[in-house]
């Protein structure tokens, strides 16, 4: 395979933003954007759906970008929306095409045959599984964060927590964040609003536990990182966590372990 013909290239699909980063960090973002290409005729849904958070994490690109820059990380995002395929999913999720998302129906994801989902991962989930094993390949004792944000509001309830820090198998990582967040006036909580149990931490369990890196997943509520000076202010506190959770594994030589 040539550098032309490696699907990790493909800008459409996946951005790597400061691919040279020096930092162990690498930022992942699934959902970081709400596009349907054309040929999907925006999959049967209205404009405000295809805007919703049903679509993508709204802000969360941005504070993933600030943090980026702060850490001089290497971030890894897609390119497409979650509606398309949920890069956070592997292909034999049901969810990796829903055909609802909370309230809303996707009809252009019901009843999809075989061919239509084996096309769809091969466009849209294969080049950014790539791109972020490549990634993490080319960084040394990586140490992945996957950055999400949430709607305050699901199914007509609200969700107290603000920012949620969520591990599967591995909690290395979010025990030191969540040390580090202790006593902030946010609300904070572990596996909350999702859990593994939901099967939200594919990201995780795909490049980082099975090969004993140091992970977590970061939930941010939406409502918090609505605003550039939003985005900026949870990025600062969720970079002064991160960066103590890191020095804590590092002083312990805890960055990896056995998967």
């Amino acid at each position: 395979m040539t550098a032309k013909d490696d699907p990790s290239d493909d800008p459409s699909v996946v951005h790597v933003l400061n691919g040279g980063g020096a930092s162990a960090v690498v930022l992942v973002c699934e959902h970081a954007s709400s596009f349907i290409p054309d040929d999907l005729n925006h999959l049967g849904l209205a404009e405000a759906d295809r805007l919703s958070h049903a679509a993508w994490d709204p802000g969360a690109l941005a504070v993933a970008e600030i943090l980026a820059q702060r850490l001089d990380a290497k971030l890894v995002a897609s390119q497409v929306s979650r509606l398309v395929y949920d890069c956070n999913r592997p292909p034999s999720a049901p969810d990796a095409m829903p055909e609802r998302s909370e309230v809303i129906v996707v009809p252009g994801n019901v009843a999809l045959d075989s061919a239509a989902r084996d096309q769809r991962i091969a466009r849209y989930y294969q080049p950014f599984l790539a791109a972020v094993r490549d990634t993490m390949q080319a960084t040394q004792q990586p140490v992945l964060v996957t950055i999400h944000s949430f709607t305050p509001i699901y199914h007509g309830a609200h969700r107290p927590v603000e920012i949620g820090i969520l591990h599967d198998s591995d909690a290395r990582l979010a025990d030191a964040m969540l040390k580090a967040a202790n006593g902030s006036p946010l609300d904070v909580r572990r596996n909350a609003p999702y859990g593994p149990e939901d099967g939200v931490t594919h990201t995780l369990k795909e490049h980082a536990i099975a090969q004993g890196f140091a992970n977590v997943m970061l939930e941010i509520r939406n409502d918090l990182i609505a605003t550039a000076t939003q985005q900026a202010d949870i990025a600062a506190i969720i970079g002064d966590w991160l960066d103590a959770a890191v020095l804590e594994l590092d002083q312990k030589g805890q960055m990896t372990c056995a998967g």
